[in-house]
Formats: structure tokens, C-alpha cells, sequence
């Protein structure tokens, strides 16, 4: 075709072929996105602060978790340091997995990405709108219109597990050899569920991971005062301040507060504010303040 004309369709595009004509519609290529003319063009844009912050939560999301079961197979009240060698191994795992992939992925060998932007939920569900021009054929035009969004998170996976199972053992082996095998089983099974909930629900999860960061931010602060045996003000606040355990806890409660509103502010395209951070330890006080109103003992029935 020698005339540039548009494809049905919201993602199907042309190809400009060697001898100046423009192919078919269809899908464009990996790295490549439709124009407004159904032109595959390819993408050079700079990720957005929101893209690097969803990024960044994915990786976050398998760090707590990694950290997660060490704390639950460890079943130390304390931080002794057999349990901080596998939280730091965890710490470089991710890490790296986090540098490998940024260096694989285009431009090859640099930390910065070149990526087509996500205008809308849509773009990330591109099989759901494949056209079908008066009901005969249907058009497939299934591409990664987010790249590379999407495909760097299976990467970002495939190495977290690959490098986990090449390091964990050796350290487990040799700070924590009876428990610590328990923390790389617990990993080999919520990385495929991670992967699924991602090929799933990749675009649910980029557009609400500020919301869901605040809300388990919240709940699990919740939940970790709840467990305290003493729930009075007093015994409250002293442990929240004696017990380096505790301490590393709420500080880490925080930064995911604060880490889900800088979120919501970029979603919003709002600017952050300094006085937005106030609201970071809220949770934690708002739980010792009203602690004494919600004790069980304190409920009588008439």
C-alpha cells in the first residue's frame, strides 16, 4: 500500500516496508506503537516519575515479601544477625536482579529506558480490543502498547529467582541451616503467583498500587501493635522506642506510607508538598491513641 491509511482498531498499526510501502494492519512490532495515522512508530519516550515509582513497587512487593518469611520461618523476637544475613541477601538479590534487568532492557547497557507511556487501562489489555471489521475476520493486533512496562517485570522475576537460588542456599546454609531452607521454598512459590497477578492484572495494579501500598501499609502497622500483649498507651509507646525490632518495623511502616502518597501525588499530577509527609506516622499513633477504647476486657454485655 503506497497511501498511509488508518487501521480499525485502537492498537493495530503499519509498517513502513523497505521499498516505501506500508504493510498490512497488525500488530507493530516489540519496542513500537501506533501513531494517531496507525503508523507503528517506535517508542523513545522517557518513563514518567509514576512509571518509575510502579516500578519500583514491584520491586518493593518482592523484597517485603522475601523479608517477610525469613521473619516468620526465623520465629526470632529479636534481629539476631543469622536472621539480618538473610534479610541482607535478600536486600542484594533484589538489587541486583533490579540492575541486570535495567541494563538488558533498551538502550542495552544503561540505567535509563526508553518506553511508550500508558495513557490508559486499556493499553495494557490489548488482546480485549482486537477489531473485528464487519464481524468477519478479527484482526490481531495484541502488542505490548506499554513497553516495556509489562515484559520488565517477568524479567525482573526470572532473574530475582535465579540469583536467589544461586545465593540463598550458601547463606542459609551458613547463618540459618535448619530454618533458612524454609524462606527459598516460600519464595519459589509466591514469585509465580506474583508473575500471574501480573499478567492478570498488570493494569489494575499500575493504576491502584498507591492505594493498595497505603492500605497494607495501614493494616499491617494495625496488625503489628495488635499482637503486643500489653495494649496501654504507655507500654505502646516504650516498646515502640526500646525494641530495636520494633523500631526497624514502624520505620519501615512509614516509609511505605509515605512512599504510597508520594505515589497518589504523581498519579494525580500534583506537586508533594512537605506537609503531605505529615500524615506518615498517623496510623501508628491514631492505633496507640485509641487502643484503650477497643479492649475486649472493657466490653460488657447487658
Amino acid at each position: 500500500m503506497n497511501t498511509l491509511t488508518r487501521c480499525p482498531g485502537l492498537y493495530c498499526g503499519r509498517e513502513l516496508l523497505p521499498d516505501g510501502n506500508w504493510s498490512d494492519c497488525g500488530a507493530c512490532p516489540r519496542g513500537f506503537r501506533n501513531n494517531m495515522l496507525s503508523a507503528c512508530e517506535l517508542c523513545e519516550e522517557i518513563p514518567s516519575f509514576y512509571d518509575w515509582l510502579y516500578l519500583g513497587f514491584m520491586a518493593l512487593l518482592a523484597l517485603v515479601l522475601h523479608w517477610f518469611c525469613i521473619d516468620t520461618v526465623a520465629m526470632r523476637r529479636s534481629i539476631p544477625k543469622e536472621v539480618i544475613a538473610l534479610h541482607l541477601s535478600a536486600l542484594l538479590e533484589i538489587l541486583a536482579a533490579c540492575f541486570i534487568t535495567l541494563q538488558l532492557t533498551e538502550p542495552v547497557g544503561s540505567f535509563t529506558i526508553k518506553s511508550c507511556r500508558s495513557y490508559k487501562l486499556s493499553d495494557w489489555y490489548t488482546l480485549l480490543h482486537n477489531p473485528n471489521p464487519n464481524y468477519e475476520t478479527t484482526l490481531h493486533c495484541t502488542q505490548e502498547a506499554v513497553y516495556p512496562l509489562y515484559t520488565m517485570v517477568f524479567v525482573f522475576y526470572a532473574f530475582a529467582v535465579l540469583i536467589m537460588l544461586l545465593v540463598r542456599p550458601l547463606i542459609a546454609r551458613k547463618f540459618l541451616p535448619k530454618k533458612g531452607k524454609f524462606s527459598i521454598y516460600a519464595a519459589l512459590y509466591f514469585f509465580p503467583i506474583l508473575a500471574l497477578l501480573h499478567a492478570v492484572g498488570s493494569g489494575l495494579i499500575y493504576y491502584s498500587f498507591p492505594y493498595i501500598t497505603i492500605i497494607l501499609s495501614v493494616l499491617s502497622n494495625a496488625a503489628h501493635f495488635a499482637f503486643k500483649l500489653n495494649q496501654t498507651m504507655k507500654s505502646l509507646v516504650l516498646s515502640s522506642i526500646s525494641d530495636i525490632k520494633n523500631i526497624v518495623v514502624i520505620l519501615g511502616h512509614w516509609l511505605l506510607h509515605a512512599y504510597g502518597i508520594i505515589a497518589i501525588a504523581a498519579l494525580r499530577g500534583s506537586t508533594i508538598h512537605p506537609a503531605m509527609l505529615a500524615l506518615v506516622p498517623l496510623p501508628a499513633l491514631f492505633y496507640i491513641l485509641t487502643a484503650r477504647f477497643t479492649d475486649p476486657h472493657k466490653i460488657h454485655n447487658e
